[in-house]
This record gives C-alpha cells, structure tokens and sequence, in this order.
C-alpha cells in the first residue's frame, strides 16, 4: 500500500515549491507600486479597534469594486484586502460589509450612506469613487461638495475613511477625462485630511512597467484577479500603516472644507 502512495507523494513534494515560488513571484508583482502608497493621515478609530481586536470596515464602491463569474466577490479586492488584512492582524476579528453597485455616482452613493453604515457599524468606511463622475460629466464643484459630505457623514458615525481613487486602463484614459476628477479627489483628501489609496498611479506604473497587461486585464479574468489580489494587499499596508501612525488628525474633526484656496505646491 505504501509503494503504491510513493507517486503521489513526490508529485506532492514536487509541487510544493512550485507553488511556493508562484506565490512569492505574485507578490513580487504586488511590490512593483509599493512606492505609490503613501500614507499621510492616521487612523485613529482604524487602531482603536485594532486594539479591541474586532475591525469591522464597509467597502462603498461601484463597478470597479467588482469582478464578474461565480468567485467574483471572493476574488475582487474587498475580499482580497479583508483576507490581506487578517493575515497581517492575527488575533483580530476582521469583518468587511460591501456596498458596491455599478454606475454610482459620489452624489448617489452618499446618499446610500447612512443605512449602510447603520448596519455595518465600521470603524473604517473605504471610498471607492470618481469614475462614473467623469462618465457623467459632473459639475467638478458638486463632486468635491459629496465627498466633504461623505466624510461628514462616516465620521459623524464614528468611523474613519480612506479614498480610493479611480482605475487605470489605457484604453480609456484618453477617452475619459479623469485627471479633473482625480485632482479634486486628492484636493479634499488633503483638506479632509483623508488617507487616498491612488489605485490610478498604482495601476499606471504596472501598465508602464509591463508587470500587469491592462489592455488585456478585462478580458483574461485571472490577470483581472491578480491585479485585484495585489490591491487588495497594497491597500492592507496602508491601513494599517496608517493605525500604527502617529496623532496627525486635526482637533476640529467636523469635516468642513476650509474655504480659502488651493494652496501652491500641494499635489
């Protein structure tokens, strides 16, 4: 019986180091753009359940939050940054809620705000938005009005927020004018001072580089779900990154934009 189970325990012993330098060359692939996150802002509410060992977050997002197929929710980048998140916080409880629908808009998804964040109690609300704006042409002004309003409303809940900006395709790039959109976004973050994951540089430097082939990223779902695999972790280093920082969170946390205007040099 035993000579019999020789085969199949070298094809075991075989395959264990293939998949182990599988899985270390994708997460070669995730470190290309680990450059591109920068975490400005901390966490406080984040480090707080840190510290109670039970982190509860909300993804809000639209068509770019998902995947299609039957694994698509279990391998889009909520999942994959609540599964990032759990490996790198071993003994604290992460639960992750998800409200994500295509072709939101901020204004719309604002306002599916307050039940969602009822029910799923965050300590931390992840904002995904800003390309279904630029779709639609929104009044510049009128979206950066429903990003404070979003802050103020995660907040005023007691949860912290980070953004997320919008996804890179070179397809699409010279079609969609997002760079108004993206600049308003960060314009707010930086006022509101709100952690942005910039998923667009992230995204454009594996374009630039060759590590992923976004041209064909929609169209291969596996090269689509590595690609959610290495955001989902990016975006686990820099929560807790940001947790573990120090107080720079101002006093007044009402989330109201200070009227005076953009300053020089700040990007």
């Amino acid at each position: 019986m035993i000579w019999r189970l020789l085969p199949l325990l070298v094809l075991l012993l075989l395959a264990a180091p293939a998949k182990s330098q599988s899985v270390a060359a994708h997460t070669a692939e995730c470190r290309v753009a680990e450059q591109q996150v920068e975490n400005n802002f901390a966490l406080q509410q984040v480090r707080r359940a840190i510290a109670a060992k039970q982190l509860s977050i909300l993804v809000i997002g639209a068509g770019s939050s998902l995947l299609p197929g039957a694994n698509g929710a279990k391998n889009a980048y909520p999942a994959r940054f609540q599964h990032a998140l759990s490996e790198k916080l071993p003994g604290v409880e992460v639960k992750l809620a998800t409200d994500v629908k295509a072709k939101r808009s901020a204004a719309e998804m604002v306002a599916a705000m307050p039940p969602a964040i009822a029910a799923a109690k965050p300590a931390l609300v992840v904002w995904q938005t800003g390309t279904v704006d630029a779709l639609q042409a929104t009044d510049p002004d009128q979206f950066s009005q429903a990003l404070d309003k979003g802050i103020n409303i995660a907040r005023s809940a007691g949860a912290d927020v980070v953004f997320i900006n919008q996804q890179y395709s070179p397809r699409t790039e010279s079609m969609i004018a997002l760079g108004t959109y993206a600049e308003n976004m960060r314009w707010v973050a930086v006022q509101q001072e709100v952690p942005l994951f910039d998923r667009f540089s992230i995204m454009k430097l594996w374009a630039d580089l060759g590590t992923f082939d976004l041209d064909s990223a929609t169209k291969k779902l596996d090269m689509a779900e590595r690609v959610h695999d290495c955001l989902g972790r990016l975006l686990a280093d820099l929560v807790i990154e940001a947790a573990n920082s120090d107080d720079r969170l101002p006093s007044d946390r009402s989330g109201v934009k200070p009227s005076e205007p953009h300053a020089e040099g700040i990007r």
